[in-house]
């Protein structure tokens, strides 16, 4: 079944790409949990059929997942095997989608992230997926120049799921919820908001960290025995380009210089900071 929809999607795919050759993907529904075939759309381009839709539709450039149900890492984890690029072309519009833009951006380098009837809002630039649009447009030009490097990463934290550990360059990140700091009245909430961040490294100690809800501290991984401290932290955005500092950041804003951080309380920023290790 799956070889036979995926022939004939491939034959749609050459008729287009004839006319007007843009890539072509394929949306795939997926399996709702616990459902057996015939109860979701079977033979359409799930993971463990991407073999036989990569053999049948050559023409279709990649497959691309739709999400109304939990566990967007697992499904972005199949979906990225075999140089497969991540595209999200549908998500349900809930409370978790800026969080989940940040961090498929960041930690797949997906090339889209979009969510289902987002135009269906009065006021879409004060919506948190707007907020945080704005921020991945500012960086655009940055992720692109540093995409497929090692460079660029994504995080996605809630209750259940507090803290992530990531490498960048000489340094390992240990990213956590900014509500485990316990300084916003959120933190006593039995779930807590989902937070996202996108970090890109810009140069060997030079670091932007954007997004909301997360606290950032820092090891050097090729020498342990070194400490690390922020040499410098600052709130900026960028205009045309050229990054524009807001405010210096330090004392309290920094915990006197133990981490670098953007409450959920704080909104939707973005931070340049600088890294140096000492003895």
């Amino acid at each position: 079944m799956a070889w036979y929809y995926s022939k004939f999607t491939n034959t749609i795919a050459e008729a287009g790409k004839a006319i007007y050759p843009l890539p072509m993907f394929v949306n795939a529904a997926l399996n709702r949990p616990g459902w057996l075939p015939g109860r979701y759309p079977s033979a359409g381009p799930l993971p463990h059929l991407m073999d036989v839709w990569k053999s049948g539709g050559p023409s279709i450039d990649f497959m691309s997942p739709d999400f109304y149900f939990p566990n967007i890492k697992h499904w972005c984890d199949l979906y990225t095997r075999g140089g497969n690029p991540l595209f999200i072309p549908e998500h349900k519009f809930d409370n978790t989608v800026a969080a989940k833009a940040a961090y498929t951006i960041g930690h797949y380098e997906s090339i889209g992230f979009a969510p289902f009837s987002i135009e269906s809002t009065g006021d879409p630039e004060n919506e948190p997926l707007g907020k945080m649009y704005n921020l991945i447009t500012q960086l655009t030009p940055i992720i692109a120049s540093h995409h497929g490097q090692n460079k660029i990463e994504g995080v996605l934290l809630d209750k259940e799921n507090q803290e992530i550990i990531l490498n960048l360059g000489n340094y390992e990140f240990t990213v956590r919820h900014s509500y485990t700091l316990g300084y916003e009245s959120g933190s006593k909430n039995d779930t807590w908001e989902p937070a996202g961040a996108i970090i890109i490294q810009t140069g060997k100690n030079e670091f932007y960290l954007a997004g909301s809800g997360v606290v950032v501290t820092f090891k050097n991984i090729k020498n342990p025995v070194l400490n690390v401290g922020i040499l410098k932290a600052e709130e900026g955005r960028f205009d045309n380009n050229n990054w524009k500092v807001i405010r210096h950041l330090n004392g309290d804003q920094t915990h006197q210089g133990r981490h670098v951080r953007i409450l959920l309380a704080d909104g939707f920023l973005i931070q340049r900071f600088e890294l140096y290790n000492y003895e």
